[in-house]
């Protein structure tokens, strides 16, 4: 299996060289930006798996470069690094489309743990699956839309959908409120009571299940006890 490529975008030359040797050390092989504009630059155009990305950069800060990447490669994972105490770099970091981030100073061995975290999640990201198929219907998540044998469409929400092609993206396992707060809604879940997520689900088996003869609320999405929801196993999944 070939290694895993990180781009470290750090402005602090010591800083930056200590987590090229880190990662380095760890398997990854790694690449080095110390501004914005090289920082995006390399981003799109090299086979990057990974973007380990500072806030606080000359030319152009971490914000920007991350909608740079987000716009040229919406799926490629990125990990702000922030200062720490500063909770609004945090949450708009989430916000704006990071995969995650870390707080400065931090230990080589949390760093790593974030960055396999991570990866492990990246080789089925949501964006790669496009149409779900189940008991006769058809699931267009692009167009937000589900196609009934019949020929009756329901829409889909932008939430809605975003929470099929997580789980669709992730069917090997339960995924937890958490994790679809933060990785649907773009929410830092620390904190957060909420029964947002249960609420969309419930609306979202209505509409899947409607009009399927015999079936219960689960036959789309399943609830694993004490862990989170997941697709059922009778849907089948496309990248297309």
């Amino acid at each position: 299996m070939s290694r895993a490529t990180i781009l470290v975008v750090e402005d602090d030359t010591a800083i930056r060289r200590g987590l090229v040797d880190a990662l380095t050390f760890a398997g990854y092989a790694a690449l080095e930006a110390a501004d914005g504009p090289s920082a995006a630059s390399l981003a799109i155009e090299s086979p990057i798996d990974l973007v380990l990305l500072d806030v606080m950069l000359p030319g152009m800060d971490g914000f920007r470069v991350l909608n740079e990447i987000r716009k040229a490669q919406p799926t490629l994972p990125v990990i702000m690094v922030t200062a720490r105490g500063a909770e609004g770099d945090r949450v708009k970091a989430l916000t704006d489309g990071a995969d995650d981030y870390v707080v400065k100073p931090f230990s080589a061995k949390e760093l790593l743990a974030r960055v396999e975290a991570v990866l492990r999640r990246s080789p089925e990201r949501p964006g790669d699956v496009q149409t779900l198929r189940a008991h006769g219907m058809t699931i267009h998540l692009e167009r937000r839309e589900v196609a009934f044998e019949d020929g009756e469409i329901h829409q889909l929400s932008e939430r809605e959908a975003g929470i099929l092609r997580y789980l669709a993206s992730n069917r090997d396992r339960a995924v937890d409120r958490d994790e679809l707060l933060h990785r649907v809604w773009g929410l830092n879940p620390h904190g957060i009571h909420t029964r947002t997520v249960d609420m969309h689900i419930a609306r979202l088996r209505e509409k899947l299940t409607n009009g399927i003869s015999g079936s219960d609320t689960q036959s789309i999405i399943v609830t694993v006890r004490a862990k989170g929801y997941m697709l059922a196993d009778q849907v089948e999944t496309a990248s297309k």
